[in-house]
């Protein structure tokens, strides 16, 4: 599971490249990033904590780890 810093966990959702275009048309680069939240999910038996795109999230495609309740 190698990290990556503006990857999806369960998409591979990354960086996009393109270029600004202002109105006199000069051409600059930049970068559109993914919308991406830490979630705590289980994998291979452990939780752990993972960057996800919103899409995924409100799409169902991974679940969140349950939180330990202290019992008293």
């Amino acid at each position: 599971m190698p990290i990556a810093r503006h990857r999806c966990f369960s998409c591979d959702k990354g960086v996009a490249y393109g270029n600004n275009r202002s109105h006199a048309n000069n051409k600059t680069r930049r970068t559109w990033k993914p919308n991406l939240q830490v979630a705590r999910v289980e994998h291979e038996g452990k939780i752990v904590k993972v960057k996800v795109c919103t899409r995924c999230l409100s799409a169902g495609k991974i679940r969140r780890a349950p939180r330990k309740t202290v019992a008293a």
